[in-house]
């Protein structure tokens, strides 16, 4: 491949290991001609990929969150959260809202322990992490609504959860900055409360796939290719993914109008799928007057740092986004 040249030095063992997963399973999806089907198959093999019970669900070590099970928007359906706090503290703190990842069709808050109780602890917040219906058994808006509803419940108890209610922020990655990047836009739509800042992690923002990056991203690329990408749209939107009748709460790059929403803080690497389309949505941003702050790192795949935390270029990123974070958390 002409491109591996501009793969990070450091990353190279993490994307030829990158390159045989994909491949492993876009073959593992191949038979399947039906792009329903095939987008259904694409979210089974992940699953058993990540997890040999099917669930989704990483066993991991590290502090037992609290939980809660609220009642969402949608009759009948309960949303699970999960909230992490530093220690122990009579102050009300800020709060971190945090969306996972997983194309839409993967994810789960059990999975995501670990780290976000370490996000906790450094930042000194309370971190509310929540889980949404997936796609495609459940495609738009549930997951949208149930991101929406789970922050609607956080402003509304954060008396209760010893939480500062005028510095609460987004923090999404992949297909949960897709989700924070639109909650954010309904919230403003609706004249909800006022978040403090979103951060948007390689954001999954536009279902059209009709970039550069898109079209660079195929075949055997490493971690989420465009093939991947089109069958979680797929699996949300349906026969509407990259038609002209998408609503841009279900893929924010289409919101025509960008202004009156929070800072936003959104990195990218410059070999991944998403690299276009992010920089588009951080510039569009600037031009509504919303503050941003927008990384590209050359060499970079998607999630490179989750994969090779010790590389120059993920502490780099990762150095970035806390302190990016930390100055937001000073502003009054």
């Amino acid at each position: 491949m002409a491109d591996d040249v501009r793969f990070d030095p450091e990353l190279k063992e993490a994307t030829e290991f990158g390159k045989a997963h994909t491949r492993m399973i876009l073959e593992a999806i191949e038979p399947y001609k039906d792009l329903d089907e095939k987008a259904l198959a694409l979210k089974k093999v992940l699953l058993n990929l990540y997890s040999p019970n099917g669930t989704g669900n990483l066993k991991q070590q590290g502090e037992v969150p609290e939980r809660a099970i609220i009642r969402g928007s949608t009759p009948g359906e309960n949303i699970r959260l999960n909230i992490y706090r530093p220690g122990s503290s009579g102050m009300k703190l800020p709060c971190i809202y945090n969306i996972h990842g997983g194309g839409m069709i993967t994810g789960s808050i059990d999975n995501n322990t670990t780290q976000l109780s370490r996000l906790s602890e450094v930042l000194g917040v309370v971190v509310v992490d929540v889980e949404y219906r997936l796609a495609p058994e459940n495609p738009y808006p549930a997951g949208v609504n149930d991101c929406y509803d789970g922050l609607i419940w956080t402003f509304d108890n954060a008396g209760d959860l010893s939480i500062d209610p005028l510095k609460i922020g987004l923090f999404g990655e992949s297909a949960g900055g897709g989700l924070a990047a639109a909650v954010a836009l309904k919230l403003r739509d609706n004249r909800g409360p006022k978040l403090l800042f979103q951060v948007l992690l390689a954001p999954m923002l536009d279902d059209r796939n009709n970039t550069p990056s898109s079209n660079m991203c195929s075949g055997s690329w490493p971690s989420w290719p465009r093939e991947m990408n089109v069958l979680g749209w797929r699996a949300l939107l349906g026969d509407r993914a990259g038609g002209g009748e998408v609503p841009f709460y279900a893929a924010p790059a289409r919101a025509e109008y960008l202004g009156e929403l929070p800072p936003a803080y959104i990195e990218v690497g410059d070999m991944e799928v998403f690299r276009d389309e992010d920089i588009s949505y951080a510039k569009r941003l600037m031009e509504h007057k919303v503050p941003v702050e927008l990384h590209v790192y050359p060499g970079a795949f998607h999630s490179w740092y989750a994969q090779v935390p010790d590389a120059s270029v993920s502490k780099r990123a990762i150095r970035n986004r806390m302190e990016w974070i930390q100055n937001q958390l000073k502003r009054k």
